[in-house]
């Protein structure tokens, strides 16, 4: 087995989906909400007048700017599947393209990186989590089964005078942070 998805142990027994391409000639592989979520919507968190306070250039209190961070962070919607891929392999999550036309939502970094060492990792498995944002007028109400993003393997390159990274991945999301 080069490539693929398996249900993570949390989702087992739960009626999730294995990814899958919608057409013979599609990329991408479509990725459904392992549980029903709403994504509020970014209009109705004070969102606005956190954009009066920079336009005017009014000061912010270390309270406002956490406040701001809250507002536009993204929501994690879980899918309950774990990818697996050769070494020399990374799958990218991407927007549907129905995702920002007719429900008014992006994926905030504009793409995912899911890095062959992230399956099976230690803190969740190798859970696959996609980031939303809703920009749209009203909450988005997502129910289990939708499908909120796809992902697509890719083989990637590297520098010829790289030096040897030696580290081994040991957390899930986001913990190649350094």
């Amino acid at each position: 087995m080069t490539r693929g998805f398996k249900v993570v142990k949390a989702y087992q027994g739960k009626d999730v989906k294995i990814p899958s391409r919608a057409t013979k000639n599609a990329a991408g592989y479509d990725f459904e909400s392992a549980a029903d979520f709403t994504l509020p919507s970014i209009w109705k968190m004070d969102f606005i007048k956190i954009l009066r306070t920079i336009r005017k250039e009014q000061p912010f209190s270390d309270g406002d700017a956490e406040k701001a961070k809250k507002i536009l962070k993204p929501f994690l919607i879980p899918t309950g599947i774990k990818a697996y891929m050769a070494p020399n392999e990374v799958l990218i999550l991407a927007n549907r393209s129905s995702g920002p036309l007719k429900h008014g939502t992006i994926l905030p970094n504009g793409i995912g990186v899911i890095d062959a060492d992230y399956y099976d990792n230690e803190s969740n498995e190798g859970e696959i989590f996609i980031q939303l944002i809703n920009f749209g007028l009203f909450d988005r109400h997502i129910k289990k089964g939708e499908r909120i993003g796809q992902g697509i393997f890719l083989n990637y390159l590297v520098a010829d005078d790289e030096v040897s990274a030696s580290s081994v991945r040991t957390g899930g999301f986001g913990s190649s942070d350094k």
